[in-house]
Parts: C-alpha cells; structure tokens; sequence
C-alpha cells in the first residue's frame, strides 16, 4: 500500500492538478465564482482579484481530486486485504467479504459530505444493493469517510465509519491511516514547486487578460462589464 500511494500521487492528484490549472481559461474562472461577493470584500486590484478566484477554484477542485485518489486507495487497499472490487451497484464503490458478511461500501472524503436529499439517495441505493443480494446474504451497509470522526456511527440501515475506523475496516490494520502518510509526501516538494511556478504564471497572465477586458482606462475594475459578462442575460 505504501509502494501504492508513492507511486499514484503524482499522477492521481499532482499531475491532475497541474493539467487542470493549465486548462483553466479566464472566462471559465470568471463564471464560476459570485462577482458580488469580492465587490462586498472591496477587492479593488486586479491581481488580488485573479488570485482569490483562483484559489477558491484550486481549494475546490484539490478536495474532488484527492477525495478521488482516496476512493482509489480504499479500494487498492480492500483489493489486497479481502479481495475488494468495484461495485457495479449505482452508488455503491467498493463491496468485499470479510467474516462471513459482504460489506457495501459508499465512500466519501470527510464526514460532513451531503444533505439530507444525497444521504437519502445513499440509503436508497444501499436498500437496492441489498435486494440485489438476496436475502440469503448478510450484508453490511458502510458510508466511509477517510478522514474525520462521527460520534454516532449506527445512522439506521447503514454505519458510518471515518477515518481510522474505516481505513482498519478496509485494510485489516488498525493503525492503517497513520501508515498512508509518509509516502504521502514522495517527491512532494518537487511537484510543489513546479505547481507555483506553473501558477505564478496562471495569475500573470489571467490578470494582464483581465485587465485588458474589465478595466478602464484609470485601470479601474468595471464591475457592470464583469457583471454583465457573469450574470448578464445571454444574448438571443
């Protein structure tokens, strides 16, 4: 499992991060986020803009990405404990046997992942997962999260397992979490400083883009053009 994360990181989440960032285009960065919101926060300079809307896309897309990694992991992990595998069930990632009970696993990044309309979906498919079994097989429905805790693990119908709990479930080794952490790391300064590098030159170029576009001669920020552009009724 070691040899597992060392050598899948990179390509899993750096290397997706990375390619993400080079694909991103200003206009998709300027229709994502709520223009009105850094009005209200008085950002006024056009770098400091680009930058803001930058790193909440980049927080966003680390935490789908790596949560993406983690899902391979359990499931890398599970595979080589107790023949884990994919389910083919809608909403249900991983399935394995262990002591005589099939495990249906949803498996999720944290704890606080959904409302109350996805968690329902999630019993719904946990309930069609069963049928699917047969009343003949003993299964466990698990919501895994790989990291966190949750102070009620029974939910009813299905159990909640976060962080240690649900790495010992699929690994077999209790202290398993702590073990993912050091290859974690591999080549984790390098791939850093590419990535800012990369970035630094994201920022240069959105922000001259930006500038060009949505500000005015004094190289004001023209909210009513930014506005228009991101909110403004799409031409016929």
């Amino acid at each position: 499992a070691r040899k597992y994360v060392a050598q899948q990181v990179a390509p899993r989440f750096h290397d997706k991060l990375l390619d993400g960032l080079q694909r991103l285009k200003l206009a998709d960065l300027l229709r994502r986020k709520n223009p009105y919101l850094f009005k209200a926060k008085a950002v006024n300079s056009a770098p400091d803009l680009i930058k803001r809307l930058l790193d909440a896309y980049l927080s966003s897309k680390e935490e789908t990405i790596f949560g993406d990694f983690l899902e391979a992991l359990a499931i890398h992990v599970c595979a080589e404990a107790f023949g884990g595998r994919k389910s083919n069930a809608e909403g249900i990632d991983l399935e394995f046997e262990r002591n005589d009970r099939r495990y249906i696993v949803a498996i999720k990044s944290g704890p606080n992942w959904g409302n109350s309309q996805q968690i329902k979906r999630m019993q719904a498919n946990f309930n069609q997962a069963r049928k699917i079994a047969g009343k003949s097989v003993s299964v466990e429905a698990i919501n895994g999260c790989c990291y966190g805790r949750d102070a009620n693990s029974h939910k009813g119908g299905y159990v909640k397992l976060c962080g240690q709990d649900f790495w010992a479930l699929v690994s077999g080794v209790d202290d398993f979490y702590q073990l993912i952490v050091e290859p974690l790391g591999h080549d984790a300064k390098r791939r850093t400083d590419e990535f800012e590098h990369k970035y630094a030159a994201v920022i240069n170029r959105f922000s001259q883009e930006f500038i060009s576009d949505y500000c005015d001669a004094q190289g004001n920020i023209d909210w009513s053009k930014l506005l228009k552009f991101n909110s403004g009724r799409a031409a016929n």
